[in-house]
């Protein structure tokens, strides 16, 4: 049995995550953190602080916000629990003390836990590798109103796969504005679109000599993305310490 806590349970992603964690047989909820929930809201303990919480942890899925990262780091090195971090946002001062911290305890990281989307950004390696220089990327992202970053994780997971299989060679261009604004054989155009209630859509442009190539990948419920933490909270749990990501838990499905 898997003892899990939610951070961020008081938000959507942290319900939704509930839900489905609740749902498996291997998976037992500690409980949650949320400084704003209201705890009697919920049929699981709520703390503050994962300080506060006393009972045994194996894993911690987060789905909250940058500011929770450095106390998760904390408590996870400190007593040995895995992390899937499905945050985004952070700042490079902060991944890099994620990656220091995965030298001692298993972390999970991934800027979007659905599945379809990191099949989408092997697809986007592969395009790359088979066009090269012939075409020029250019990468829309969509999201509801209340995303507080731009552009998406998502959309720079993508950026950073395509680029590494240019040797890293290209320059990340956020959206355009100006009159001199000529795009250069040097770009990946990045371009973020806020608004309603959109879950996310990511669409990747292949733009060639007279004809454009769309990877695309949309997400109609939020609860892909939490199926897909669960999935990686159950994979991580028990691996020894060191930096995960969805390609490694892939690979082990497929195996």
């Amino acid at each position: 049995m898997t003892n899990v806590l939610i951070c961020g349970i008081g938000g959507k992603m942290g319900q939704h995550v509930l839900e489905c964690a609740s749902s498996r047989d291997d998976m037992h909820i500690v409980g949650g953190i949320d400084k704003f929930a209201n705890a009697s809201d919920f049929k699981v303990p709520v703390y503050k602080s994962v300080f506060d919480v006393k009972d045994k942890v194996d894993v911690i899925i987060d789905f909250s916000r940058p500011e929770a990262l450095d106390d998760l780091l904390s408590y996870g090195t400190s007593n040995g629990v895995a992390l899937v971090l499905a945050t985004t946002g952070y700042s490079a001062e902060q991944q890099q003390a994620v990656e220091k911290a995965s030298e001692k305890t298993a972390i999970f990281q991934s800027s979007n836990m659905s599945l379809g989307v990191n099949l989408l950004i092997e697809l986007c390696r592969k395009a790359t590798e088979f066009l090269g220089d012939a075409f020029e990327v250019e990468i829309i992202e969509q999201h509801h109103n209340r995303k507080v970053d731009a552009p998406s994780g998502t959309a720079l997971s993508i950026a950073k796969a395509i680029n590494e299989e240019f040797d890293n060679s290209k320059e990340f261009v956020y959206g355009r504005y100006g009159k001199d604004c000529k795009r250069t054989p040097k770009e990946i155009g990045i371009h973020a679109v806020r608004g309603g209630t959109i879950v996310g859509k990511h669409d990747v442009l292949f733009i060639g000599k007279d004809e454009i190539i769309t990877l695309a990948h949309e997400a109609q419920s939020r609860m892909v993305f939490a199926q897909g933490a669960v999935k990686a909270a159950a994979f991580v749990a028990n691996k020894k310490s060191g930096m995960y990501s969805m390609k490694e838990m892939l690979a082990e499905i497929m195996d």
